[in-house]
């Protein structure tokens, strides 16, 4: 029986502190020089030193404003604020590395579908087809004030406005120009032929988009689709969009039941489950032996704020944890926010009861997801358990200080893995989508919903 490879994602944001709080002001940490595209450049260049599928860059459009009704404490602690964009590094990251895929986080509910699919087909083409996106639709109430909405959408509608998005995109990904509309006849003066690029005609509830694409095809068309949220809403989406899920959860028969259910679902949509690829988030501090990974994690920890986290945790689930007792168990209330979160630490695990302390202590470095702390022999073994008991693919390595967590991974952990046979020593094909499917799968499989509008043209062509 083959070994089953495991996958793996660097995990990161533009901004200073992303899945901790505190952590950026050890002395070791780089994190400040988020606005440096050299930093950037050296961050891929390091992941494909460790031959990671992808770098993928989170992102949020509002301020962490939630905690005593304020944004002072994501302010004094970098908590998300300030942030850059991170589509624009991704073409110099690209043009530094050969293979490394990039998995960008998008809202769709502050798109035009018209403009975001131009932005993606022309990093798609400038990277020659290593372009993910990971769909949301920004839970951030801060974000819907400042970008128009006098409040935001309820959690069920804001899928509802993502999947018709995801149907306008695909007809201008796949749909309007067939494989051969671009003859470059220099001779007859054709660059395109009018005959083989059509208008996709979309008038539905949320988007109206008559006309043709403004972009000839790249290499992939559609990028690689990501999703992250197990809320039932948001496995419904995955199930039917996603060719990469993105999950947390505190043990990995935790999240068992999610990585099963979406895939369940998506049989039943017709779909291949296997073709679906998991990735849980996943902290690593590292050493040679598991004495100095322990001495580590305690320096490491020493620099947490238990308050920042728990500022970090109110904002991402839109639920002011100064309302309860910091040590009492807290119980599961609808979160406007990214309701799986609250959930993880409410009624997924019965077999403890969270308080805001702990989860904010827990939070300290490992953020929402797991630490695992040893060396390169202990790491290894608690990652291929993961694989096998949560039923998942690969894992989302938080970068917790840079540029030392993934330098301690690539150097220590990456080399017993490859010894185990379960992390490849150089990849295979060029495309990102490549990377989950095999050299020579560089579009969308026919079992996505995206390969129905491209069937129309080519049968047409």
């Amino acid at each position: 029986m083959t070994t089953k490879r495991i996958r793996l994602n660097g995990f990161k944001t533009s901004a200073v502190a992303h899945t901790t709080a505190g952590l950026w002001r050890h002395p070791a940490s780089q994190s400040h020089r988020y606005t440096d595209l050299v930093f950037w450049i050296e961050t891929a260049q390091t992941l494909e030193r460790g031959t990671f599928d992808g770098l993928f860059i989170a992102d949020a459009l509002g301020v962490l404003d939630i905690y005593r009704g304020s944004g002072d404490q994501a302010l004094k602690e970098a908590l998300q604020t300030p942030t850059d964009d991170p589509m624009l590094a991704v073409s110099a990251m690209a043009a530094a590395t050969r293979h490394l895929g990039f998995g960008i986080t998008v809202s769709a509910l502050y798109e035009l579908p018209y403009l975001f699919a131009r932005k993606m087909t022309t990093l798609d083409h400038l990277t020659k087809g290593r372009i993910g996106w990971n769909v949301v639709n920004s839970a951030l109430e801060s974000a819907a004030r400042n970008l128009g909405r006098q409040e935001q959408l309820p959690h069920d509608e804001r899928y509802a406005v993502t999947d018709e998005f995801m149907d306008v995109v695909y007809k201008l990904w796949e749909g309007s120009w067939e494989n051969d509309a671009v003859v470059h006849d220099r001779a007859a003066g054709v660059y395109a032929d009018p005959a083989r690029v059509h208008p996709i005609e979309h008038h539905g509830r949320y988007f109206d988009v008559p006309g043709i694409f403004l972009c000839e095809p790249s290499v992939q068309r559609t990028p690689v689709i990501y999703q992250a949220g197990t809320s039932p809403a948001g496995r419904a989406f995955a199930a039917k969009h996603a060719e990469g899920v993105f999950m947390s959860g505190q043990r990995p028969d935790v999240l068992r039941p999610h990585s099963d259910d979406i895939r369940a679902h998506a049989a039943r949509l017709g779909r291949d489950p296997q073709s679906i690829k998991m990735f849980a988030i996943m902290t690593v501090v590292t050493a040679p032996t598991d004495e100095e990974a322990r001495a580590k994690f305690a320096d490491y920890r020493s620099y947490a704020s238990i308050e920042g986290n728990l500022a970090r945790l109110s904002g991402i689930t839109q639920v002011d944890m100064a309302r309860f007792d910091l040590d009492e168990p807290l119980a599961y209330v609808d979160a406007p926010g990214i309701q799986s979160i609250l959930a993880n630490f409410t009624k997924a695990d019965p077999t403890r009861d969270w308080t805001p302390r702990q989860i904010a202590e827990h939070m300290a470095v490992s953020s929402f997801g797991p630490v695992v702390v040893g060396s390169p022999q202990t790491v290894a073994d608690e990652l291929e358990r993961w694989i096998d008991e949560a039923g998942i693919d690969g894992f989302n390595l938080t970068d917790i200080l840079p540029p030392a967590s993934f330098n301690d991974f690539i150097d220590l952990v990456v080399p017993e893995l490859r010894a185990r046979g379960r992390v490849w020593e150089d990849y295979e094909g060029t495309t990102l989508r490549e990377s989950f499917h095999g050299p020579g799968r560089q579009r969308v499989r026919p079992d996505h919903p995206a390969a129905a509008y491209g069937r129309r043209t080519d049968a047409a062509s």
